[in-house]
C-alpha cells in the first residue's frame, strides 16, 4: 500500500465548523488547548457557541452537561488524558444521567511523546468504555472522523471519539463506518486477523505489509466502532481464522485485546488471541515513534505475535 501521512488532530475544527454552520444547537469547549486539539478554528468562527474553561477539565464537563441539559449539543475538546482521566468523574454523571456530551479526544496512547507519562492515555478506552451509556468510537481517516461526528451529533447520549494526534495513513477506504461495526481493509486469507484502532493505523498498516512478505495471508480489520462493538463479526471472525492479534496504542489491559477477550471468553471454541499494545508499565518521554516502537508498537513485535497465534 503506497499512501501519505496526515494527522486526523488536524482536521477536527475545521469539521466541527462545517457542521456548526448548520446546527446552531453545536456549542465546543476548551481547556486551555484550542490551538493545540485545533478547536481554535470554532472559536474564532462561532466564538459565541465556544466556551473557554482555563484548565479546569471538570468544570468544563460539568459546564459541557450544563449545556446538553438546555438541550444543545456541546462538543468538549480536550488532549485524551484529560478529558477520560482528569473528568472521569463528572463524566461518569453526564452518563448516569445519559446526558448529549460529545468529546473528541485527542493526542491519545502514546501520541504525546515528549510530555510523558502524566500526558500519556495509554488507559482511556479503558476508563470510557465501561461506563453504561457511552459509545466510543476511534476513526482512522478525515473521512472517518467526519463520519463519527455526525454519528454523535445524531444519536442521544454521551459519544467519545479518539482522534489521533500522530499521522495516520490518508487512506479513504470504500466502505463507509458505521456504529456497531467494524470494517474489513483487506482480505487475502485466513492464517490470521489483524484488528486495529484507529490511533494505531500507521503501524497495523506496516505490520499487515510485513506479513504479506513473509508469505502469509490474513485479514486486516479496522474496528471503529468498540463501543457498541460488532460482537457477531468477532465472534465469526473467531471461526475463521488460526489467530488473532490486535494492535492498540494503549495498554494490552482493558484495550480494544480486552473487549475482544470478553467475548471470546464466551465461546467454546476460538482462535487464539494475542496483543500488541503497552505492556502494564507506565510510558516515558520521548519521540513519539521511538516511545511506541519500545512499548510494543513496532512491526516485529506484531510478527512474532501473529506467528505465534498461528502456531
Amino acid at each position: 500500500m503506497n499512501y501519505d501521512m496526515i494527522s486526523i488532530r488536524e482536521k477536527i475544527g475545521e469539521i466541527l465548523c462545517e457542521f456548526g454552520e448548520n446546527d446552531s444547537r453545536i456549542y465546543v469547549l476548551d481547556s486551555d488547548l484550542a490551538k493545540s486539539t485545533t478547536s481554535a478554528k470554532f472559536r474564532d468562527k462561532y466564538p459565541d457557541r465556544f466556551v473557554e474553561t482555563g484548565i479546569a477539565e471538570t468544570s468544563a464537563m460539568s459546564i459541557a452537561s450544563g449545556i446538553a441539559s438546555e438541550g444543545q449539543i456541546p462538543f468538549y475538546v480536550n488532549f485524551a488524558m484529560f478529558v477520560s482521566g482528569t473528568a472521569w468523574t463528572q463524566l461518569r454523571q453526564a452518563a448516569y444521567a445519559n446526558l448529549n456530551v460529545k468529546m473528541i479526544a485527542t493526542h491519545p496512547g502514546m501520541d504525546d511523546g515528549p510530555d510523558g507519562a502524566s500526558h500519556h492515555a495509554n488507559e482511556d478506552i479503558a476508563l470510557v468504555r465501561t461506563l453504561p451509556n457511552v459509545k466510543v468510537l476511534i476513526p482512522s481517516n478525515i473521512k472517518e472522523l467526519k463520519q463519527a461526528i455526525k454519528m454523535a451529533i445524531e444519536c442521544q447520549g454521551p459519544v467519545y471519539i479518539r482522534a489521533a494526534r500522530d499521522v495516520v495513513p490518508n487512506v479513504e477506504l470504500e466502505q463507509d463506518a458505521h456504529m456497531g461495526k467494524s470494517i474489513v481493509v483487506e482480505d487475502d486469507g485466513n492464517d490470521f486477523a489483524l484488528i486495529y484502532e484507529g490511533t494505531a493505523t500507521a503501524i497495523a498498516y506496516e505490520g499487515f505489509e510485513a506479513l504479506k512478505e513473509k508469505g502469509y495471508k490474513g485479514k486486516l480489520i479496522n474496528l471503529f466502532s468498540v463501543k457498541p462493538m460488532d460482537k457477531e463479526f468477532i465472534k465469526s471472525l473467531a471461526s475463521t481464522v488460526k489467530g488473532i492479534v490486535t494492535v492498540e496504542n494503549h495498554s494490552v489491559l482493558g484495550g480494544i485485546g480486552g473487549a475482544i477477550a470478553e467475548i471470546l471468553a464466551q465461546e467454546s471454541q476460538h482462535a487464539k488471541l494475542a496483543y500488541v499494545g503497552v505492556p502494564d508499565v507506565f510510558t516515558e518521554s520521548g519521540k513519539s515513534a521511538d516511545v511506541k516502537a519500545k512499548y510494543g508498537l513496532n512491526v516485529q513485535n506484531i510478527i512474532e505475535k501473529v506467528e505465534s497465534v498461528m502456531n
